[in-house]
Parts: C-alpha cells; sequence; structure tokens
C-alpha cells in the first residue's frame, strides 16, 4: 500500500498497473475509496487541496473535480464552504444507521493545543527538497561531519555491553562530560544537576508542567521563537512578550510588568531565535540582578551559544548565579546533528529531580546508543574540532546572504549583521505584504518564515536561515523575492 507526503498512502507497483488501465478520474476514486476503507481518511477528515490531488496523479483540476463529484453522489464526501472536501461516509456505514466515530472531533478535545496552521504548513514545507530552504533552523547536510560520526559509533559499539534503560537522570558518562564542558563556560555543576533530554524542547515541556502553575505568567522576548509554540500555553501558563533593543530584552520593562511572584522569564541571550540578537556582559549582569531581586526564575536557552562566527560571546547567565535563580539548556542539535536528539538542564539538584521524575514518566529516558555517541563527541575534542569547521562554513554562509540582500533587497528591506547562530532578522518596507510575500514565495518554490509566527502582533518582519540551504540557493532565492517584490 501507499505512503507519501502528508501522510497519503501511494499505490505499489501492481497497484499501479491495475489502477492506470481505468480512465484518470476513475484513478482518483479508487484511490480515495482505499483510503477511507482502510480508515487512512476516517469519517470527518478532510481531503487534500484540489490542487495537491491533481498535483500528485499529475491531471489537471478538472479530473479531480469530477471524480470528487462522483464520489459526493455515492454519498462519500461533501463540500463544505470554508473546509474543503470532508468524508461524511465510509463503505459500511452508510449501510449503518448509528453514525461513525468522528475522530476529527476527539482531536479537537486534546488539552495540548494544535501549532498555528502556518506553523504546520512550514513544518510539512520544510521537507521538501524541491523547495529552496531560507527558513530552515538545521545545519546543512554538508556540514554533516559523516565519517567522525561513523568512527565514534564504531568506537561506541566496540565498547558496547548489555544496556537497558539510563538512570532517570541520563548516562553518567555523558552527564560528567556535559559538566566538563559546561565548566569551559564557567558553569560549575555536578552531574547530579544535569538531566539529559531529548533535545532543549522537551526540557521547556517537562519545565511547564513540572514547576509552574496554571495561570502563570513567562515571560519572553518579543517576537520569540517560543511563540510558535504551544507548550507553555498547553500547560495554561501565558506569555507576556517584552519588548528588545539591539542588547535583547529590555529588564526596565520586565521589572514595570512583573505583578506576581507566580512568573518565569524565558530568554535567549546568544543568537536570539528569530533576530539573531546578542546579548552583553552588562545586560546579562542587569537580568540576573532583577531576578534575584524580584524572585524571577530565569530559564536561559543557550542552544546556540556555540555557533559565535566573529568572536566568542559573554559567558551565560548561568555562570554567574550564585543562588540557583537559572535553568541553564543546551543541546547538540543545532551545533552537531538533530538526530542524536540530546540536550540538558543544568540547574538545582531539587529541580533537576523533579524534572527527572517527570522524564521517566514521558518517554523513561533518552536513547541509550545516542547518549553514549554524543559522551564520546564531547569527550575526545571530536566537538571542538567540528564546532571550528562549522563556524567556517556558517560564515561563509552568512556573508554570502548579506550580500545577497543588499543587491536584491537593499531597496526594499533593513537587517542587522548576526555575529553568530543562523538567523537574519529581515525587516520589510511598510508598503510590502508579508503575508503576500511568504505566499508567492512558497509558491515559486522559496520558504522563508514570516514574523507573525513569533508574536502576537503583526510584524513586517521574516526570518531568513542562512544555515540550511546552499551558497547558490540562498542567492537565488533572494533574488527570487526581489523578482516578486518588484512584479
Amino acid at each position: 500500500m501507499y505512503p507519501t507526503n502528508r501522510g497519503i498512502l501511494k499505490p505499489t507497483n501492481y497497484e499501479w498497473s491495475r489502477f492506470m488501465k481505468a480512465p484518470k478520474y476513475k484513478v482518483i476514486i479508487n484511490y480515495v475509496k482505499e483510503q477511507i476503507t482502510h480508515g487512512i481518511w476516517p469519517v470527518g477528515s478532510r481531503l487534500p487541496s484540489q490542487r495537491d490531488l491533481a498535483k500528485q496523479f499529475g491531471v489537471n483540476r478538472s479530473t479531480v473535480v469530477t471524480a470528487l463529484e462522483e464520489l459526493a453522489a455515492d454519498g462519500l464526501l461533501e463540500g463544505k464552504l470554508g473546509m474543503g472536501t470532508i468524508v461524511i461516509n465510509n463503505t459500511w456505514t452508510l449501510m449503518r444507521s448509528a453514525p461513525p466515530v468522528n475522530w476529527n472531533v476527539q482531536v479537537g478535545r486534546g488539552t495540548h493545543q494544535a501549532s498555528l496552521s502556518t506553523v504546520q504548513t512550514i513544518n510539512l514545507a520544510e521537507s521538501d527538497k524541491s523547495l529552496i530552504q531560507l527558513s530552515k533552523g538545521e545545519l546543512s547536510q554538508d556540514l554533516f561531519p559523516l565519517e567522525e560520526m561513523r568512527s565514534v559509533l564504531i568506537k561506541v559499539g566496540h565498547e558496547l555491553e548489555p544496556f537497558g534503560y539510563e538512570d532517570p537522570k541520563g548516562n553518567r558518562q555523558l552527564r560528567e562530560a556535559i559538566a566538563q564542558y559546561l565548566a569551559q563556560k564557567g558553569i560549575m555543576v555536578d552531574a547530579s544537576s544535569i538531566l539529559v533530554v531529548s533535545g532543549a524542547l522537551q526540557a521547556l515541556h517537562l519545565i511547564s508542567i513540572g514547576l509552574l502553575e496554571r495561570e502563570s505568567t513567562v515571560f519572553l522576548e518579543n517576537p520569540s521563537y517560543v511563540q510558535s509554540l504551544s507548550t507553555f500555553q498547553s500547560a495554561g501558563m501565558k506569555l507576556h512578550g517584552i519588548s528588545m533593543d539591539t542588547e535583547g530584552i529590555i529588564p526596565e520593562m520586565i521589572k514595570e510588568a512583573h505583578q506576581s511572584k507566580n512568573s518565569v522569564l524565558y530568554c535567549h541571550p546568544n543568537f536570539h531565535n528569530p533576530t539573531g540578537t546578542l546579548m552583553g556582559e552588562t545586560r546579562r549582569h542587569e537580568l540576573l540582578r532583577l531576578a534575584e531581586t524580584a524572585q524571577l526564575p530565569i530559564i536561559e536557552d543557550d542552544v546556540y551559544g556555540d555557533l559565535w562566527l566573529d568572536s566568542p560571546p559573554p559567558s551565560p547567565i548561568k555562570s554567574h548565579d550564585r543562588h540557583g535563580n537559572v535553568l541553564y539548556l543546551g543541546s547538540l542539535s543545532k551545533s552537531l546533528n538533530p538526530g542524536l536528539r540530546i540536550g540538558w538542564v543544568a540547574g538545582p539538584e531539587a529541580v533537576i529531580d523533579r524534572l527527572a521524575d517527570l522524564k521517566m514518566q514521558t518517554d523513561y529516558g533518552s536513547s541509550s546508543l545516542s547518549q553514549r555517541a554524543a559522551a564520546e563527541w564531547l569527550s575526545s575534542g571530536l566537538y571542538e574540532k567540528h564546532l571550528t569547521n562549522v563556524r567556517e562554513h556558517l560564515k561563509v554562509r552568512r556573508n554570502a546572504a548579506l550580500e545577497a540582500l543588499q543587491k536584491h533587497l537593499g531597496n526594499y528591506a533593513e537587517w542587522e549583521k548576526p555575529e553568530g547562530g543562523f538567523f537574519i532578522w529581515v525587516k520589510m518596507n511598510s508598503d510590502i505584504s508579508l503575508s503576500d510575500l511568504y505566499r508567492k514565495a512558497l509558491a515559486h518554490g522559496v520558504l522563508i518564515n514570516p514574523g507573525r509566527i513569533y508574536a502576537t502582533q503583526k510584524m513586517q518582519n521574516f526570518r531568513l536561515s542562512f544555515a540550511n540551504a546552499p551558497v547558490e540557493d540562498l542567492i537565488k532565492g533572494i533574488a527570487i523575492l526581489e523578482s516578486l517584490i518588484e512584479d
């Protein structure tokens, strides 16, 4: 049977040969019936758009319309205004009086909020290799250290002994390697104060359900990557965006808004996502003093901290923390590879114990093999060697993107040069519709992230990533944006 994009089933070669003997609209009818019959599209499901089906089957839209009309006449589908084409019956419920389970209703009853529709579209589009990826927050596969990873996995395999679930806080060898790595940043923590997680996003989820009450306030930069998620909101928290300047989040504005002790500050000092802003050392000290005075816990997200391009950033806020005010998040997903699924939280031991218990309830620990591989990367010196190579290549990509922006969008936008990370925050002229540019760019094979997914208000910005697309695609994609604006 059938896998393809969007969870749609694709017929096997045998089935294709059988189906393709029929008229094309019949092929589509048989395909849709198969999807319904096998429960891939249960009652209440929305079909792919006519455009998507036409593209999938290599036909024009009128052929798709003919097929859908016949299926509607058979009582299986119905077109609903604003919703598209919906499955209303399947081949056996047509003969039943009791209505079937509507999974769409069940999906809507879940406690965790769905992603924004634009975010869902972007998530799907980021797996489309035909698109120029100016959005993707992931290192290019060209920068994946394949030979070194093979060597690490072979070494780990040769040393492998029978293993099961790891310690609730994670593999001890990895936590000790992380502690040594953090010491180089001035963060002095013991392995017992470190929790291994499956990326920093899981850390945020554990914090949201394990440390914060419902109706708590999460202060964060405005804009912020966290606004594009539903992690805190689904746990009953309220997000309160705080304005930024060239140094990052503004402490005085936090102080003015901070009315209750039932709150926490999430911040992203190094190469902020999405703006690329780097927080200065003085601002970091100001934030820590505010947090200590106001009894405001800080979640410091430092997943891009190793990806400096011009000079190392100031020491993390956590390195100056003497009262356990700061939870420090790190990860190998941005700097090495997201497929390892290795990140960490460093903080007071009681907090780490609590989060470790919740992680055990969630997934009983991250992959043992990934943890052993990560420990080898951090303890052997391979990670630092890899970072040197990544920084060199990212700097070339950043400079190429900046040059292309100046050449093609200099008359239409403004931006700041990022000193590290992945992103350039591009602010378009006010007379240019960002939503139109996003949609038209996608239709012309270029994916960008519109600023509105990172804030509660409309923003005249988009996030451009220089980390993923080849240099020639970066230049080509930016040139296409220019042509779309001029048209």
